[in-house]
């Protein structure tokens, strides 16, 4: 299946969408959600969850989509521990602060890369797997 990180991004960079908002939104077939409750369930989480330049919004996006495909906590969590990982280990954080350089001032990665790789890094799971589109 052809990518959608791209897609993903340019939700982002036109603004239009938060960060958890690109990643759901993207991938919200595969969720079976629908545009509106997409946006809706991921509002919260622009600005490092909330605003306070915690966690990237992409990731918990990518974790959304995770817990409505995999339908397993477990799995969601092990999936999700991956995407973590990966993510981490390509940008060197997972914060939204320290990722746009809020201390240091130096920008580890723009939004929205941040979106572009949790998406990469979603897609190696649900693309894989049987998804809503399947049924």
């Amino acid at each position: 299946m052809k990518t959608r990180k791209f897609e993903a991004a340019e939700k982002k960079r036109c603004g239009s969408h938060n960060c958890a908002q690109a990643v759901v939104c993207t991938y919200k077939d595969f969720a079976g959600l629908d545009e509106a409750t997409s946006l809706n369930v991921s509002n919260a989480f622009g600005a490092g969850m909330g605003c306070q330049e915690g966690t990237c919004g992409a990731l918990v996006g990518a974790g959304i989509v995770l817990g409505m495909v995999d339908k397993d906590k477990i799995l969601a969590m092990k999936h999700m521990k991956q995407v973590v990982t990966r993510f981490k280990q390509r940008n060197g954080a997972t914060q939204c602060r320290l990722l746009k350089g809020k201390d240091t001032g130096i920008v580890l990665r723009e939004c929205p890369d941040c979106v572009a790789d949790a998406a990469e890094f979603l897609e190696e799971f649900i693309f894989n797997q049987p998804s809503v589109l399947d049924d």
